[in-house]
């Protein structure tokens, strides 16, 4: 892999925010995947062409060390009702051509070579080992991108901090400004997306409290970028968009606050910025 795809991603009309809001319509729970079925509760299952099933793009969920390691635990928050969910609104709004079946991959696995998109989620504990560091620094280089999410405070960052150091030891972690291009090439998004979990947003709180200088208050969207200026990855800390898409359909204010306000319109735009940059 050498470069992520270019020209495939359009726009449709249903891509916009008053789209969105109609669009985005409540779903059941209990969705359940693996390699022979998809049972989709409320949702319904999509067919590329013939020819062309392979041809898509494909979430792919980090499988990482640290605690819950291989058995559960923080690599798999919100599993598989955020990655479905995503796959759907993201074939629904745009012309991207999206599988329907996620995907799960350790960092070792070669298959890894073969989709140019990551999503790592609550990395606050994770830790890596050599090889797992060896075979991030590979993919990301070679073009692949990284979407890290789902991690609150101080303490949690300090370790992700850690561990993305031993992968790019001499490479900056740059604070995004809100005028950068991955805040409004596909929506015109105002402010920092900021998602709590379901608990906390349904009771109108805006964020995760946690000890320390930083309390989880302000969200902060963070990069790591190449020699030549592409983003390799982007960290979204103190924010939790993968509750907002796998939460959508349990509670009507939160999916309506921060479900179809900010999750889904910044993890579409992460995604388009990912594949045409």
């Amino acid at each position: 892999m050498t470069s992520r795809t270019k020209g495939i991603f359009t726009l449709t009309t249903l891509a916009c925010a008053t789209a969105l809001t109609a669009a985005l319509t409540l779903a059941q729970r209990g969705r359940v995947i693996d390699e022979n079925t998809l049972e989709r509760a409320g949702l319904t299952d999509w067919k590329n062409a013939p020819g062309f099933e392979h041809d898509t793009f494909t979430f792919v969920r980090v499988i990482y060390g640290g605690y819950g390691r291989r058995g559960g635990g923080g690599w798999a928050t919100d599993y598989p009702d955020s990655d479905i969910n995503f796959s759907f609104r993201l074939q629904q709004l745009t012309t991207l051509k999206v599988n329907p079946r996620p995907v799960q991959l350790e960092l070792t696995d070669p298959k890894l070579f073969d989709y140019p998109f990551i999503y790592m989620i609550e990395p606050g504990r994770l830790s890596f080992e050599d090889d797992e560091v060896k075979a991030l620094r590979k993919y990301l280089l070679s073009g692949g991108f990284m979407m890290v999410d789902d991690f609150w405070g101080g303490d949690e960052y300090d370790n992700f901090e850690f561990e993305i150091k031993r992968v790019f030891p001499d490479r900056p972690i740059v604070e995004l400004d809100i005028k950068h291009e991955i805040f409004h090439c596909i929506y015109d998004l105002k402010t920092k997306p900021q998602v709590p979990s379901i608990g906390h947003g349904a009771q109108g709180e805006r964020y995760e409290w946690r000890p320390g200088p930083d309390d989880g208050s302000e969200a902060h969207y963070r990069a790591i970028f190449d020699d030549k200026g592409r983003m390799m990855v982007i960290i979204c800390h103190n924010t939790d968009l993968g509750d907002g898409w796998e939460r959508e359909g349990e509670n009507h204010f939160y999916f309506k606050e921060f479900s179809e306000k900010q999750a889904y319109p910044m993890g579409i735009n992460i995604v388009f910025y990912a594949m045409t940059h």
